[in-house]
């Protein structure tokens, strides 16, 4: 029997959407490559504050890409469970810090969250199945393997002078907010890398804020974004990487250094 190319078209789009309908490709392939020499983080030292996870936020936004990204969504993933301690000595630039996230813990393109982004590129309504087929696929063996891999554990190596923050990017951080560069290693999936994020901190009555937002691509964790269908079908490498982090001293009298 002949098929009619109206046909075969017909099925090449039942075929596509069946694709979407299981989840937007957030797929991440971990590559085989040679090891990386690893910074060795800081020693911990001074005043501890715990993380208090109730009043912390990390956000990914991860963009579509490919001649078919409008068939797909850009992706906004949310870490709430953040745990660890920062540590501050009295000479603050040797602050060091250690926190964990709970893989299983990530959330996916939550409603509200989006919302709060006030873009376009972000609206709240997105389908149950892309949420939810995305998600799986992000924890799933082929991704980042929560089982195998049931944490992503960030470290930092050293902090480094920055100048004078520009009007407005620490406002998050509050009070007297200081800029500085922080060196921060980072094992996802077994990975084991190092980069610089930008970070707004400030000190006051036993709390320490921390704030910052950064381009990052997967590939500087160790990851290949995921492509398909030659290409047409593809997650950009780059992602933004926004956070907000308050930790507290167990006794606020412990006389930190502000």
């Amino acid at each position: 029997m002949r098929v009619s190319a109206t046909c075969k078209l017909r099925l090449h789009g039942v075929a596509l959407l069946a694709l979407l309908l299981t989840g937007c490709p957030l797929q991440l392939r971990v590559p085989a490559a040679p090891p990386v020499a690893a910074e060795t983080p800081a020693p911990h030292e001074g005043v501890p504050y715990d993380i208090v996870a109730d009043e912390s936020l990390l956000t990914i936004r991860v963009y579509r890409g490919g001649t078919l990204a409008s068939a797909g969504h850009n992706h906004l993933i949310a870490a709430h469970a953040l745990t660890g301690t920062i540590y501050v000595p009295a000479d603050v630039m040797r602050t060091s810090f250690e926190a964990h996230i709970p893989v299983a813990s990530l959330t996916v393109d939550e409603a509200a969250l989006r919302a709060q982004e006030h873009s376009p590129d972000f609206p709240p309504d997105v389908p149950d199945t892309a949420r939810e087929g995305t998600r799986r696929n992000m924890l799933g063996e082929a991704l980042l393997d929560s089982e195998r891999n049931p944490q992503i554990a960030l470290r930092s190596v050293r902090l480094e002078s920055a100048g004078p923050p520009a009007a407005g990017t620490c406002r998050e951080a509050g009070g007297e907010a200081r800029a500085v560069r922080a060196r921060v290693q980072t094992t996802v999936r077994g990975q084991v890398r190092t980069i610089s994020v930008p970070v707004c901190y400030s000190l006051a009555a036993g709390t320490v804020t921390v704030s910052g937002e950064t381009p990052l691509r997967q590939s500087d964790l160790g990851l290949t974004p995921f492509s398909a269908l030659l290409g047409a079908l593809q997650v950009q490498d780059e992602m933004h990487v926004r956070f907000r982090l308050v930790a507290r001293a167990a006794d606020s009298r412990s006389g930190a250094p502000h």
